[in-house]
This record gives structure tokens, sequence and C-alpha cells, in this order.
């Protein structure tokens, strides 16, 4: 299987995992678009619309002999009033209380772990790594497994803006978008 697709299909995988630990839905997962190295998906919610870009390190370096899939994701829940969360998952679990670093260009922001993920704890550094990943080229993360192992991962900002604008546009059309109500039984 060639690299583009495996990565595709990893990735698909991987909204698919997310998608069984919510409850159960009617709506599958749409790929909205592939933007160099990230993708662009939505997924139709009984609230709404849902939608995140998410993308895999280019580099990984550690002192590590197993880890699972590691993932950057933001995502935007328009019924919630949420946009630009930032979501770190490592392929490991982290160390108790252990700060994740993550740095794009001379910016730096600090996230809390629990088990294998990692957020922003206010939506203003959200909005900040946000905004600065559609900017650079390079983002880093840094963080301390649970046996002490540190990584860094290196992620590919290539295509960020683009599957940025692409999550912005798909979840505002369908969040402004009146809900559909069916007429009355005359």
């Amino acid at each position: 299987m060639q690299q583009p697709a495996r990565q595709i299909l990893t990735l698909f995988s991987l909204a698919l995992t997310l998608l069984l630990a919510l409850p159960a839905m009617s709506a599958e997962p749409r790929l909205i678009g592939i933007f160099r190295d990230w993708n662009a998906f939505m997924l139709e919610e009984p609230s709404g619309p849902v939608c995140w870009m998410v993308s895999r390190p280019k580099k990984m370096e550690g002192d590590f002999t197993k880890r699972g899939d590691v993932f950057l994701m933001i995502t935007h829940r328009p019924a919630e009033r949420t946009y630009d969360v930032v979501n770190f998952i490592a392929g490991y679990p982290f160390a108790e209380h252990a700060e994740v670093q993550v740095q794009v260009g001379k910016q730096s922001f600090k996230l809390f772990s629990k088990d294998e993920q990692a957020w922003a704890r206010e939506a203003d550094t959200d909005h900040a790594i946000a905004q600065a990943l559609r900017q650079g080229s390079t983002l880093v993360v840094r963080g301390t497994s649970l046996r002490g192992s540190r990584t860094t991962d290196t992620f590919s900002l290539a295509g960020s803006g683009g599957a940025y604008q692409a999550i912005g546009d798909a979840c505002a059309e369908r969040a402004a978008a009146p809900p559909q109500v069916e007429p009355p039984p005359q």
C-alpha cells in the first residue's frame, strides 16, 4: 500500500475509533479533504456538526520500544460553542500530572495530560495554538511517559491552513443552516 493511502486509512481508523467512544449515532465521519500533511473530517451529530483536522508526526524521537498511534487534532463543535480545541494523542500513557510542551517557532505552550491525551487548560491557549500552527512550518510536542521516557514528536504544518479553513467552512455552513423541522401531521 502506498504511503499516502496508508496514512488516510490510519486517520480514517482514528476517526472511527473516536466514534466508538461516542454514543451510538447514525452518521459516519466524512472526509472533507486532504491538505498535504493534514486531513479534515466532519461528523453530523444529533446536536449538530463536529469538524476536525488531524495529522501524524513526521518524526518521532525518544527512548521507547513500543508506542501506539500518535495524532494531533484541532476540533470545532459549534453546538457547544467550542472551536480550536487542541488534542494531542501520545500513543502511550503520560506520567501522572505531566505537562506537555508544544512549540511552534518561538512560541511555546503547555498542555495538561490525562492517560494518553493532552489538552490546553484554557480556550485562549487553544486559539493561540490554532493560530500559530496556521503560520508556522513545524509543531513540536514534548512529553514524558508513565515509565519516564521522554518523547519529541515533530509535525509538519504543510496544509494546516487549508485544513483549518475547510473545517471552519464545513462547521460554519452546517451550524448556520436552520434545523430541518418536519411539518406537523394534518
